[in-house]
């Protein structure tokens, strides 16, 4: 399954996600330590507005934060998340070679890489507002596997990515690739 399909499904469960979010739950912590759900939405929107642009093949602005403020960016989120995915399939997207944070790689591999990033930060999202994340276990498979090969021991700096833990004999496929990152797993009954 390519990236785009993953992201195809990804972006908008968590638009979804976003739109079950209360005001109320902006400062909550989530399980991306030292991210609250504001932190967590601000990083997504900033991240992926620029990532469109490299997409695109385009310059992007300087990397910053969208500056969510005390509401909940519902309109803003999905019309972010919206560009990022068409650029994904925009010509030449997944064949260019991109600077990334990570690197210099070529577009599909960084597609991939945002997707991972993409759907451990949206089960951030569904833990700390009480919400599910449900994707299409195929999705879930395609982005673990491209993740387990990925995410090496030199990525795990314990800020971005920390030491895998453990998700429990009970977790799902989801809470399995969010502990494979360094999530603590929250028990489920």
């Amino acid at each position: 399954m390519g990236p785009t399909e993953q992201l195809s499904s990804i972006l908008p469960a968590c638009c979804a996600l976003v739109d079950g979010i209360q005001a109320t739950q902006m400062n909550d912590p989530t399980p991306c330590d030292k991210f609250t759900v504001r932190d967590v939405l601000d990083h997504m929107m900033g991240l992926g507005g620029t990532f469109a642009f490299m997409f695109r093949g385009e310059q992007p602005p300087e990397p910053g934060s969208a500056s969510v403020g005390d509401g909940v960016p519902s309109r803003e989120f999905r019309r972010v998340m919206d560009d990022l995915l068409e650029s994904v399939g925009s010509p030449g997207a997944l064949t260019r070679m991109i600077e990334s944070p990570l690197g210099r790689m070529d577009g599909e591999t960084f597609a991939r890489l945002v997707a991972f990033d993409g759907l451990v930060h949206s089960w951030d999202l569904a833990t700390a507002t009480g919400q599910r994340l449900v994707l299409p276990t195929e999705v879930v498979e395609a982005v673990a596997s491209f993740a387990r090969v990925a995410l090496t021991d030199d990525l795990r700096d314990g800020d971005t990515f920390k030491q895998p833990t453990d998700a429990g004999p009970s977790a799902d496929p989801i809470e399995q690739l969010a502990a494979f990152s360094g999530r603590a797993v929250p028990a489920t009954a």
